[in-house]
Parts: structure tokens; C-alpha cells; sequence
């Protein structure tokens, strides 16, 4: 038997009608309703039941693990809730008031802006399942409102800042030369750290490396098989020369992996948790506050536009696919960089 939910009602199918959308009623047992209302009625399945679809099609559309996670936790705790408050779990008995009351929930439990986060992930949710079929449509997200946040301005890194995190990776050890080459590439080209833990390094084997030092460059695979280069300085080249050197000596230098941890069970390949980990320690000791990859990101967005670069340059090294992306990494010192910009620019200056 197979457990399918009719508009927020358990519907027990025999196995052989369990894949049949559209099927005579008369064969299931159904709690709650009179046989003839739903005869010949569309059945659908339960939400969570679709989730693990929906996180195979984002790892097709090659969306990050960081992302899928994000959509997929919004996905389930949708799920959670609605099952806490005896409300309606299956695709066409969740309706718009149903997600206002969970994402006004959890605005009062966490913040608007983890509210809005899971807005936008669930609008990508039933967007999909009204274009795979799952759902008749229209979405019930198009008649949800969007969370208000309160602005807040997420500010990049300063100078000052990225000098004292330098700093503490100074010294000549195999974590400090990793972690300098490491944070140097942050700084130089807002590398995601989801591609930064997947570098692959080969020494004899130019199909297999990913690292490029005498032409500056590294080299990012999509999970499509598609790849692009993303360009580094000249003291990024240095330090990850400097890291190799290290590498050579590590018992796990035969990884296809570049980055090679030196603390746990796994050490043949840093992953984007001990990333973080490394840039937690590294603020701890440099005291400086709020610290995390993504404000490198933003910290290079900045300082690449403030120093005239073009924002299609910016969009092809940081690998952004639209303006819609990159905008919100802009807004900090926007005003700024017009001032700056004007000043070397203005037109009533020259005449």
C-alpha cells in the first residue's frame, strides 16, 4: 500500500494504482471524506515525499552543495511545521495562508532575513513542481507576500582587516603556507569556496591540474563538466608555490585534491567546512570580527569596481551568471565608489 494525500486528507492506494494521478477513487480507503465527493478526483503526493526529486534536479542545474542544502532544509522545515500545526502536508492542500503562517513563525523565532531566505527557496520549490507537473498551479507562493527585512548594510573587509589576517599566517609551518595561499586567493578573486575545496592538483598532468602558476591562473569545473579560468596575482602565485613545496612533504601528497588538511580522519582533501573553520580561527586570532567567506566575496566586488575595473570583468572572475547575483555584493560602498569615481572622471573638471 502506498500513503498519498487528497487536499490535507491520508489516502491509502493499493500498490498497483500508487503511480495513477487519476484513478476511480473507488479502490482506495479513504479517512475523513464520503467515497462519491473524491471519485475520479486528482490525487496528489505528499510534499516531503517530492523534496529528494527536487535536490536530484538542483544537482542537474549544477546549483552548490551550500545552496541545495538551503533550498532543500526550507523544503523540509515547511514540511515539519505544517505536520507540528495538524495543517494540510501534500501539494495541493498547502495553500498561501498556510506558508504565511510558517514564515511569520519563523521570523518571530529567528530573524525576517532567515524568513525571506526561506521565502525565496520555497518559491523556487513550487515553482518546480508546477513545471514538473506535481503541482496544477498557479504556485500559492504567488500570493505570499515577501518578508520585510530591515536594511542593513553588509560591509567588506578593509585594508587594515585583510592585512592582520595575513599576519597570522606568517610563519613557515605546512598550515601556515596553506592557509596564506588560501586566504591570499580570497582576497584576490572572491573565489566561492565550494570551487576553492575542489582544486585539483597535478604536477605532470596539465588535464588533471587546476592550478596554472606560470600563466596566473586557476582553473574552476562546474559540476556540468564545463569549466572556466579565473585569473590570480602575482603574490597569490607565490604563496601557493610557496604551499606546494610544503604539499610535497605531506603523507597525503598523492591526492588529486590541491588543498590537504593536517587535523581529523580526512586529510586528503580540506573540505569547504574546514574552510571555514580555518577563517573562524584566523579572525579569532587577527580580533577581527565577522569574518566569513562570503564577505571576501564582497570585499573583492569592491575593491575590483572601486579600482576602475568594469562590472562584466567582475561577473566573469567571480563567476556570476546575471546582475540580479552580484548586486547585492555592491550595496555597502556604492555611494563611495560613485564619489571616487566622479572625482576622477568629472566632466566639468576637464573643461
Amino acid at each position: 500500500m502506498s500513503d498519498l494525500q487528497f487536499c490535507g486528507y491520508e489516502i491509502t492506494v493499493s500498490r498497483a494504482h500508487a503511480d495513477d494521478r487519476a484513478y476511480d477513487l473507488t479502490m482506495a480507503s479513504i479517512s475523513g471524506l464520503p467515497e462519491d465527493s473524491v471519485r475520479h478526483a486528482q490525487v496528489w503526493p505528499a510534499l516531503r515525499s517530492l523534496i529528494p526529486s527536487w535536490e536530484l534536479a538542483l544537482e542537474a542545474a549544477d546549483k552548490s552543495r551550500q545552496t541545495i542544502r538551503s533550498y532543500t532544509d526550507s523544503g523540509r522545515a515547511l514540511v515539519s511545521w505544517l505536520a507540528a500545526n495538524q495543517l494540510p502536508v501534500d501539494v495541493c492542500g498547502v495553500k498561501a495562508e498556510h506558508v504565511r503562517g510558517f514564515l511569520a513563525a519563523e521570523s518571530e523565532r529567528t530573524s525576517p532575513a532567515s524568513a525571506d531566505v526561506h521565502f525565496r527557496n520555497l518559491r523556487v520549490f513550487w515553482n518546480w513542481l508546477v513545471a514538473e507537473g506535481e503541482h496544477p498551479g498557479p504556485s500559492p507562493m504567488k500570493y505570499v507576500e515577501r518578508p520585510i527585512v530591515p536594511k542593513t548594510q553588509r560591509m567588506p573587509l578593509e585594508d587594515a582587516e585583510l592585512t592582520a589576517l595575513l599576519r597570522t599566517c606568517q610563519g613557515n609551518t605546512f598550515e601556515d603556507r596553506r592557509d596564506l595561499a588560501m586566504m591570499r586567493i580570497l582576497i584576490d578573486n572572491g573565489m566561492r569556496i565550494s570551487s576553492l575545496a575542489g582544486l585539483r592538483y597535478d604536477s605532470e598532468d596539465d588535464e588533471e591540474t587546476d592550478v596554472f602558476l606560470k600563466r596566473r591562473m586557476l582553473r574552476i569545473r562546474k559540476k556540468s563538466g564545463d569549466h572556466y579560468f579565473v585569473p590570480i596575482g602575482k603574490k597569490s602565485a607565490a604563496a601557493i608555490d610557496r604551499y606546494l613545496r610544503a604539499r610535497s612533504a605531506h603523507p597525503r601528497a598523492d591526492s588529486p585534491y590541491l588543498w590537504l588538511g593536517s587535523r581529523g580522519h580526512r586529510t586528503s582533501q580540506m573540505t569547504t567546512s574546514g574552510i571555514r573553520q580555518m577563517i573562524e580561527r584566523r579572525a579569532e586570532q587577527a580580533g577581527v570580527q565577522g569574518v566569513h567567506p562570503h564577505r571576501f566575496r564582497r570585499t573583492f566586488a569592491d575593491e575590483f569596481l572601486g579600482s576602475g575595473g568594469n562590472l562584466d570583468d567582475l561577473m566573469v572572475i567571480g563567476g556570476w551568471s546575471d546582475y540580479n547575483s552580484v548586486k547585492p555584493y555592491l550595496d555597502g560602498r556604492k555611494a563611495e565608489r560613485a564619489r571616487i569615481a566622479h572625482e576622477r572622471l568629472s566632466p566639468g573638471d576637464r573643461l
